[in-house]
């Protein structure tokens, strides 16, 4: 005849269970981006930037021709924008960082809502 066993039965005593370690501080984030990773990152980057570039022109050209027929400075801050992200793109393919892959997409995103505010 067979006893019957409880589950907790089967667990280790608490006192046999590893106390906690502190991790590694010289290991590297689990979670964060690889090289990879952001290296694709910034190229779709500049697709970003070439659809934003887009945007920001037909954004310029309708204000050139229902306005003044003048560019302001915003149009201006916003082509400027769009270079700087292609900047920080270059530089995210280079020397692969998270700030500079950020940075290109806040930059590519800025270009035409500088241009809208024109």
């Amino acid at each position: 005849m067979t006893t019957p066993t409880t589950p907790a039965a089967d667990l280790p005593a608490p006192t046999d269970l590893p106390g906690p370690t502190a991790p590694d501080p010289t290991a590297p984030d689990p979670t964060a981006p690889n090289t990879r990773a952001l290296r694709v990152l910034a190229l779709c980057g500049f697709l970003l930037l070439a659809g934003c570039l887009v945007l920001t022109a037909v954004l310029g050209l309708v204000d050139a021709v229902e306005g003044d027929g003048v560019g302001g400075g915003l149009l201006t801050a916003g082509l400027w924008s769009l270079a700087l992200g292609a900047a920080a793109g270059t530089a995210a393919l280079a020397v692969p960082r998270r700030a500079l892959v950020a940075a290109q997409y806040a930059l590519a995103f800025a270009a035409p809502v500088l241009a809208a505010l024109d």
